[in-house]
């Protein structure tokens, strides 16, 4: 018997259009034999089944089920979609951990974490793992500009601590700069997270359980055609994405080494995706995303296609893993 699958996608923030097309290459690519498709869009205004006409359908969040021509349809598991809050920062995962309903991505607490750049960070750091020099603001508090660039020097990133796709960063060469990236910042979160410049090669590194084993995807380098990789430069065609990335040998066993360490040390599961910046043959680690890109164009599709594993194959083995 077919298993109802909810793939939901949209949510609270920037990133909802990027969302939606992410869940609907899932709803595309699902096993059509194996699963039955719902495609489920949240919003701030509203949580709705989309079906193909084009009709919503509301949803009842006591239970997590919608009603078709009188039937009550509940899910067996939720295929989550969602970049960014809530499907990025745990609030969902509470959300399904409270109804028992299996969900393809990592559980709260560890979602909560990742998705909170600075808190992230401060995790990994007894562990060793290398990172930029960093310097963290809360929205209200008065901002000491001179001990910013005394801590991180410039060039140096302002980023909103908990956000993605890019929203809210800048690269600052100037002091006189800050106070326009940080006031962008804050349009996103009202934390933020100011960073060193790190000067080398970026890669991104998929690490996901994949038939029940943890599994490091081929990595992926990336060279913008931009000041950094940004939103231009992730959805716009602004940047080479090349995988696999050309690496050193050393190079590369050292950020599988550490992407696969930091994925079991932090307790995830399901697909996630790692950012480094090389200095020299260290990799020092950036951000973590745990629901990243599913478009075809998207990082980690990218790579588990290099790794010969198909759309389908990958979408299927998050379920059955969810289920298990």
């Amino acid at each position: 018997m077919k298993k109802n699958i909810a793939i939901i996608m949209g949510g609270y923030s920037s990133e909802y259009g990027i969302s939606i097309k992410s869940g609907n290459v899932v709803y595309k690519y699902l096993d059509s034999n194996k699963y039955n498709a719902f495609r489920i869009v949240i919003s701030k205004e509203k949580w709705v089944y989309l079906c193909d006409s084009g009709e919503e359908v509301p949803v009842d969040k006591a239970d997590f089920s919608i009603e078709i021509d009188g039937d009550k349809i509940l899910f067996d598991c939720v295929f989550n979609a969602i970049h960014g809050t809530p499907g990025e920062d745990g609030l969902m995962q509470a959300y399904f951990q409270l109804l028992g309903l299996p969900q393809t991505s990592c559980n709260y607490y560890e979602a909560a974490l990742t998705f909170n750049k600075r808190d992230l960070l401060s995790t990994l750091k007894p562990y060793n793992v290398p990172c930029a020099i960093s310097y963290y603001l809360n929205k209200g508090q008065d901002i000491d500009f001179d001990a910013i660039v005394e801590k991180v020097g410039l060039p140096c990133f302002v980023k909103a601590n908990r956000a993605g796709s890019s929203y809210g960063v800048s690269k600052v060469y100037k002091k006189e700069e800050l106070s326009n990236a940080i006031d962008t910042a804050f349009k996103e979160d009202d934390q933020v997270i100011i960073e060193s410049f790190l000067e080398g090669t970026e890669v991104s590194v998929g690490v996901i359980t994949y038939k029940g084993e943890v599994t490091v995807l081929p990595i992926t380098e990336i060279i913008s055609e931009n000041d950094f990789f940004d939103f231009e430069a992730k959805y716009q065609g602004k940047s080479q994405e090349i995988t696999p990335a050309r690496l050193n040998g050393e190079q590369e066993e050292n950020v599988r080494k550490l992407a696969e360490f930091i994925y079991r040390t932090l307790g995830l599961k399901g697909y996630s995706r790692s950012e480094f910046i090389f200095i020299g043959n260290v990799p020092h680690l950036l951000e973590i995303n745990t629901t990243p890109g599913l478009t075809e164009e998207s990082l980690l599709p990218q790579q588990a296609k290099t790794a010969g594993i198909s759309l389908s194959e990958l979408f299927d083995s998050a379920i059955e893993g969810a289920l298990c």
